[in-house]
């Protein structure tokens, strides 16, 4: 059930307007009107506010990798081959952490009965591009060749990420698929992923006030993570204007209706699908950017990391 918000004029479920309205309560700026040390503060306290419980697991180790950390998420009990999740975190590469989607992590670890491997790249502005996305490249290696070191032994990967954690899983997918020896990737699955930084989607000029993330949010992270005069099409950058190459891992691709991102997501599903990519897409109608880390108080949230965590089980069987 959704009902129209009378601030924005934007459709808001019902299980999600308690959250936006705190936000707006607490005086509903948006993020990008804070400085970069404040706005990550507030982030963090949101997602502890908002997130997922710390779901109970056998283990969970941190690693320190290159220049950034790595942290895994064991349920099982006993070791043996596995597939692995490698999960980006969200956060529009200037904010974001381990704590901010721990809960998170431990609910699809807890799920899938799977070791979730979470990763702690570099933000911008003191790391901007390519930064975020080497690191990610980097984790996605040791995850497959630092087996003495992690303990895992990983027979395949599923790439999971959020928002800008979306982007860098897109991203990993297509130079894997590209790649002359790929690392075997089970699925990826994107969760209103950022992946046209031109900004040139409708949605932009749609989502503009009201809530936490909005067009101008979304600028103010390309501006921090993007060295100026770059071009923003570039495939690692826009994965979405990207020439698409065959054997791409399957998608499961997730867009919500108040997201300046809603359009570019949902075309990059499209092109997917074009590409031959296998997809699976889902567009939740009255819901907000952010919807996973809010999943400790908006219940399609909760039911939105059980869905996932299916379709991971049924992909790494």
């Amino acid at each position: 059930m959704t009902s129209q918000d009378l601030f924005s004029g934007r459709p808001v479920a019902e299980d999600a307007a308690d959250v936006l309205e705190r936000f707006r309560a607490s005086g509903g700026r948006p993020f990008h009107t804070y400085p970069v040390d404040e706005v990550r503060g507030m982030y963090e306290r949101g997602c502890a506010a908002n997130g997922l419980s710390g779901d109970p697991l056998f283990s969970v180790s941190d690693f320190g990798v290159q220049d950034f950390g790595v942290r895994v998420y064991e349920p099982r009990t006993q070791t043996g081959p596995t597939a692995v999740v490698l999960f980006l975190h969200g956060g529009g590469w200037v904010m974001g952490s381990l704590s901010t989607h721990d809960g998170l992590c431990r609910r699809l670890a807890a799920l899938t009965g799977l070791p979730v491997v979470a990763v702690d790249y570099r933000l911008a502005p003191e790391h901007p591009y390519p930064a975020a996305i080497e690191d990610s490249r980097a984790a996605l290696d040791w995850l497959f060749s630092a087996g003495p070191v992690h303990g895992l032994d990983v027979t395949k990967a599923v790439l999971v990420g959020d928002s800008a954690g979306g982007q860098l899983a897109a991203v990993l997918a297509i130079e894997n698929a590209e790649s002359a020896y790929p690392w075997p990737i089970a699925a990826q699955v994107l969760i209103y992923p950022m992946v046209d930084l031109t900004m040139s989607a409708p949605s932009y000029s749609r989502v503009t006030e009201g809530f936490p993330l909005v067009a101008d949010t979304i600028a103010w992270f390309a501006d921090h993570y993007l060295p100026e005069g770059i071009d923003r099409a570039r495939p690692d950058i826009s994965p979405a204007l990207a020439q698409l190459p065959a054997g791409l891992a399957p998608a499961y691709v997730i867009t919500v209706d108040n997201d300046p991102l809603v359009d570019e997501g949902a075309d990059y599903a499209a092109a997917l699908a074009r590409a031959g990519t296998e997809v699976q897409y889902q567009h939740l109608t009255g819901y907000a950017h952010g919807l996973l880390t809010s999943a400790g108080r908006i219940r399609r949230g909760e039911q939105t990391v059980a869905d996932i965590a299916g379709f991971i089980r049924n992909r790494t069987a």
